[in-house]
């Protein structure tokens, strides 16, 4: 599991699909090493703090591997950064990645938090309305990385395993669950025993369970 680009941004007027876009989506990648704190990294940052950003959503990590299957779909090449994550990294995906798992990277320690929800500005990006859908069917949405302790990051650095959640809720089953399977109560009650799911997801999934 190797970061294959440590990418970053701050948020600026876009034009996408015809339309304007404050966003810090189109990150650049760096190739020197970045101080990574609580909130992200050095000379990063988001243009929707609504549904962007914040503690829990420190750091955006996306499996580099799902490119080709993108450039399938929207016949043209990915960009580097392609969904705005901060982290394009190799053999780490939403089936081998639990809610929990504690990972050193360079000098700083994360710990999973939550699935990646696609949104509309993704979507405009790529001049595709049914984008967010895609994404979702997919199972391909990337995930968040919480702070537990700062450091530096790098390209190239190791995203080595230091503690396995032991409820073993990969990000592929937190997906299926809040996505496709909203009536399923044990999966519900699963995700939510993961004591490190991050606040807004908690939310959610409680508002499932009461619905049931």
């Amino acid at each position: 599991m190797i970061i294959r680009t440590l990418n970053i941004g701050l948020p600026k007027k876009e034009i996408f699909n015809g339309k304007e876009f404050i966003t810090g989506m189109c990150k650049k990648t760096v190739s020197i090493p970045l101080v990574l704190s609580e909130e992200g990294f050095e000379g990063d940052g988001v243009g929707d703090l609504k549904h962007h950003g914040g503690s829990d959503k420190a750091v955006c990590v996306y499996a580099i591997d799902h490119y080709e299957h993108w450039e399938k779909i929207l016949g043209r090449k990915m960009p580097d950064a392609a969904f705005g994550e901060n982290l394009s990294v190799t053999d780490m995906n939403e089936d081998n990645v639990c809610i929990g798992n504690i990972y050193r990277a360079g000098t700083a320690t994360v710990q999973v938090s939550q699935p990646r929800q696609p949104c509309s500005t993704l979507a405009a990006r790529y001049g595709r309305e049914d984008f967010v859908k895609l994404v979702v069917d997919s199972g391909r949405t990337g995930f968040y990385l919480r702070v537990l302790e700062g450091g530096r990051v790098s390209s190239g650095d190791v995203l080595s395993l230091v503690e396995q959640d032991p409820r073993r809720v990969t990000i592929s089953f937190a997906n299926r669950i809040y996505h496709d399977d909203r009536k399923n109560g044990e999966g519900i009650e699963k995700v939510l025993a993961v004591s490190t799911l991050s606040k807004s997801w908690q939310k959610s999934f409680l508002e499932l369970k009461n619905r049931l």
